[in-house]
């Protein structure tokens, strides 16, 4: 019941003491932190918190709280699990997940933002047999990103990590690589490339052809984003029919002092 109540907190933030509009389109004011599943160089602003949420498959859920602790500095837990919507035993993570961050470099006009961060929460169904989540987390990672003007604006992100989920023997470095194009004042469409270095030995969930991403996200106003997702485009895991997972992502940002 504790574990339910520590999830309901997260979900149920009262929507009306938000302020500010969300992270997608020209006239965002926050910064991504993920596209969708990678981190990138943005931060949460010193005295603002963010709250979020992912809607996937088999009923998982994901919800995600950080908090701007100093400039350039942010903290966060997150917690999940799966079967938590639809019928039958849920199937709680064995241990919430921590995150922190320190942007290293700011963005100029002609260099781009770094940030050095840590993120122990993978994502989906939770092996037990092999310790990690079907999408690993990013444990240890470096993010760079740099904004462009282009018919609106064009954000090209990197990251290079090192998970700590390794049961499956695969113990490589990874890259990711992503984009935002924004489309209009609200809206933004988002892309992303996990190459899953780290993923595509015989034990992993991975058949060796990475992640590919898509997503749409519709900041709605009064710091509240909403997102659909489209995950596995390329149909990499090794144990599933399907060609490619179906998401919703919900967002708040909140200024606290």
């Amino acid at each position: 019941m504790k574990k339910i109540v520590f999830l309901l907190g997260f979900l149920l933030f009262p929507i009306s003491y938000l302020i500010a509009q969300g992270t997608s389109g020209t006239n965002a004011k926050y910064e991504y932190r993920y596209l969708i599943d990678l981190p990138t160089a943005g931060i949460l602003e010193k005295g603002y918190v963010g709250l979020s949420m992912d809607v996937m498959p088999l009923g998982v859920v994901v919800s995600r709280i950080e908090v701007g602790v100093f400039d350039n500095f942010s903290f966060g837990i997150s917690y999940g699990g799966s079967n938590i919507i639809g019928t039958g035993k849920l199937d709680w993570y064995k241990l919430p997940g921590v995150n922190l961050r320190v942007r290293i470099v700011n963005e100029t006009e002609s260099l781009p933002a770094f940030t050095l961060g840590f993120d122990s929460q993978g994502k989906g169904i939770y092996d037990k047999s092999l310790d990690r989540y079907q999408i690993k987390s990013p444990g240890f990672f470096v993010a760079s990103s740099k904004n462009f003007q282009f018919l609106g604006y064009l954000s090209i992100h990197g990251m290079i990590n090192y998970s700590l989920e390794r049961d499956d023997s695969d113990k490589d470095l990874n890259i990711a690589v992503g984009f935002e194009k924004t489309l209009g004042g609200r809206v933004s469409f988002i892309t992303e490339y996990d190459f899953a270095l780290n993923d595509n030995t015989s034990k992993s969930l991975g058949s060796g052809n990475g992640y590919l991403n898509m997503g749409l996200r519709w900041s709605i106003g009064d710091g509240l984003t909403l997102g659909f997702n489209l995950r596995d485009l390329l149909d990499n895991k090794r144990f599933s029919s399907n060609k490619a997972d179906r998401g919703i992502f919900v967002e708040y940002v909140k200024a606290i002092f």
